[in-house]
Formats: C-alpha cells, sequence, structure tokens
C-alpha cells in the first residue's frame, strides 16, 4: 500500500453488556457502527476504511456498508477489559506487516456516532500542520472541573485529586479554576509510529476543542435515547445540511 494511505479503524466487538448487540442497534434507522464507516467514507482524506471485529453478523454489516473486513479478530483481542493498543498493533501489523506504512490512523468508535460534518477531515489536516505532535483528540468542556474532585486515601480520608494541599483549589471559585476539558472520543488522529512504539496517543496531544453538539458514549438504552435526540436537534450540523 501507498504512503499516503490514511487508515480509519473502526473496532467493534461482538459483546456489550449494558446494552446487548450495541453495536448493531439502530439510530435513526441506521446500525451503530455504519455511522462511522459512513463518516469515514464520506472524508475527502481518509483512503481505508477497516473494522476489526470478532462478530461475523458485524463483519457483514459493516462490509455492505462499504468498509474493509479482512479478518475477524482473535478472540483475545475482545475481551471486556481488552484495550485499545493491542487491537490497533494486530490492524497495523495485518494490513501494514512490512515498513509500508499509513500516514495517520484515525480511530472512530462505533458508540460514538454522532460527529461533527467535516471533523475528520479538519482533524487530519489540523495534524498534518503540526508535526512534533504525535496524535490530536478530540476534547469537550469537563462538566466538573477536576480541582473540586477527591480521592480516599488508604486509611480512609479524602485527599485532592488534583493539586496539593497548600494550592486549595477545591477552595477557590469555579472562575479561578483553570479550565477543564474531557476527551470525547469523537475521534483520535494518531501517527502510526506512535502506536508502534507503544502508545495510543503519544506525550505531545494535539486537541480539537469540540463544543457545538453534545457529545454521548452509546453504552445503554438511555444512551441510545439521548443520540436519538441530539440527532433530531443538530441534524443540520452532522450530516452538513443548509
Amino acid at each position: 500500500m501507498s504512503q499516503v494511505d490514511v487508515l480509519a479503524v473502526i473496532p467493534a466487538r461482538g459483546g456489550s453488556k449494558g446494552l446487548p448487540g450495541k453495536n448493531l442497534a439502530e439510530l435513526g434507522g441506521v446500525p451503530l457502527i455504519v455511522w462511522s464507516i459512513r463518516a469515514a467514507l464520506d472524508s475527502e482524506l481518509v483512503t481505508r476504511v477497516l473494522v476489526t471485529t470478532d462478530s461475523q453478523e458485524i463483519a457483514a454489516v459493516a462490509s455492505a456498508a462499504g468498509a474493509e473486513v479482512p479478518w475477524l479478530r482473535p478472540a483475545d483481542l475482545a475481551q471486556d477489559d481488552t484495550p485499545d493498543l493491542p487491537v490497533f498493533l494486530h490492524a497495523l501489523g495485518e494490513l501494514y506487516p512490512d515498513t509500508d506504512e499509513p500516514e495517520f490512523v484515525i480511530h472512530l468508535r462505533p458508540t460514538v456516532p454522532l460527529r461533527p460534518a467535516g471533523m475528520i477531515d479538519r482533524s487530519i489536516r489540523m495534524l498534518r500542520k503540526r508535526p512534533e505532535c504525535d496524535s490530536l483528540r478530540s476534547l469537550s468542556p469537563a462538566a466538573k472541573s477536576p480541582f473540586k474532585m477527591w480521592s480516599l486515601t488508604e486509611d480512609g480520608v479524602i485527599e485532592p485529586l488534583v493539586g496539593t494541599w497548600d494550592e486549595e483549589w477545591f477552595n477557590q471559585p469555579r472562575q479561578a479554576l483553570p479550565e477543564a476539558w474531557v476527551h470525547n472520543g469523537m475521534i483520535d488522529v494518531i501517527r502510526p509510529a506512535v502506536i508502534r512504539g507503544g502508545s495510543m496517543s503519544g506525550r505531545r496531544i494535539l486537541p480539537l476543542f469540540e463544543d457545538s453538539i453534545p457529545v454521548v458514549d452509546i453504552d445503554t438504552a438511555a444512551d441510545l435515547a439521548r443520540a436519538t435526540e441530539i440527532l433530531n436537534l443538530h441534524q443540520s450540523k452532522l450530516l452538513g445540511e443548509g
């Protein structure tokens, strides 16, 4: 394959406890996984769209939607506690076993199906302009400041989760606290060398601040209902209409 490949990877296990079969659950009449496949196929810059799954049913739906599904993921890489890194290392090893590599790997989570139109290409262009950065991650404003959070010590008392006792951030008004953002899961763009080196992000991470639509990571029936509400309210932003 050419080194100009931009590879979108959509990992989708067949198992799910919170919402059984969630990657094939329908949102707006479309299976969740197909939302991410369509977003990747609609991109001007993505050249390959891979679905890595252990499920024959997901594989069939993904293939019919236009994604590559050249293998079924090994069972040991499809457990409840399987992290992303070995799944992506496996995908790169299968698709690019030699020195040939894609320019970027795009991580699209099927459980975060709603992305503003153009987000993928915008993200790729941003990272292309910053060669010193290892990756890009989309962020949303944090609902609660970590400077107001606590952790529990071994002897059963609390201590600040962030900062020190001397700083007493937890006693400061909200307006005085540093801004806080959370990784929303809409998109990650990663240089393949970073993944090969054992990380899904590296240490120099470029932010894509995204707050034009609410973000929902679907894990329950309630999450799916909320995603339906968001789709109905923000259809023009999601589909690039108007």
